[in-house]
């Protein structure tokens, strides 16, 4: 569990290299925990503070506004989960599908970790687009165009391997794995099951498999 970063009173110097740097990454990570269990619109700044044990005063010391934190927010999650893609799709020990299940089953592990409280930042964001900074929609786009473009080249391996049919539309079928798995979250969020984790998985599987 991240202990607070002990602070003196007061607003600290911006050259104040290594406290600055630890604890604006203690708001990054509170704030990613916090968004990824309630969402944007529900997370208040006063909430994020009081978890991260950081003086109310001091936020606009380490981001100009709600808007620039959400915009850090959703890069640091895309670096984060773009980490656990590469762990995944890049073990040449396994075969690309088995990579692909893999990964499944490390998103059922973390969703039980949390005790199915905590989704997908970059689905929450995208259901709350409405309510949200137009600045984020380009950001949430990019980040799953790179999730998209990361599977597409781990089933192209399946289809050279001969794992799927010759004809499947590699980048296609990407999109439609991550929109059905944001779904899939979701419910799993709802259910407080990994059922819906698995029926997605398999309903894919059988559907590259051309089964």
């Amino acid at each position: 569990m991240v202990q607070p970063v002990k602070r003196k009173r007061g607003r600290p110097p911006k050259s104040e290299s290594a406290d600055y740097h630890d604890t604006r990454q203690l708001l990054v990570r509170t704030g990613l925990a916090a968004l990824t269990e309630k969402g944007y619109c529900y997370t208040g700044l006063d909430e994020i503070l009081r978890q991260a044990g950081v003086p109310k005063g001091s936020f606009y010391h380490y981001f100009a506004s709600k808007e620039a934190f959400g915009q850090v927010l959703i890069e640091a999650y895309g670096q984060y989960f773009a980490a656990k893609l590469e762990r995944w799709f890049s073990d040449t020990s396994q075969a690309p599908l088995q990579r692909i299940l893999a990964f499944v089953e490390d998103a059922k592990s973390g969703m039980a970790r949390y005790d199915y409280r905590r989704g997908c930042l970059i689905g929450n964001l995208g259901q709350e687009m409405a309510a949200l900074p137009e600045s984020f929609r380009g950001l949430l786009t990019q980040v799953l165009r790179h999730w998209e473009a990361r599977l597409g080249s781990v089933l192209y391996e399946a289809r050279q391997a001969g794992d799927i049919p010759g004809d499947i539309r590699c980048e296609r079928m990407a999109q439609f794995f991550w929109t059905g798995w944001e779904g899939a979250v979701l419910r799993a969020k709802l259910e407080q099951s990994p059922e819906p984790l698995d029926q997605f998985a398999e309903g894919f599987m059988m559907l590259i498999r051309g089964r």
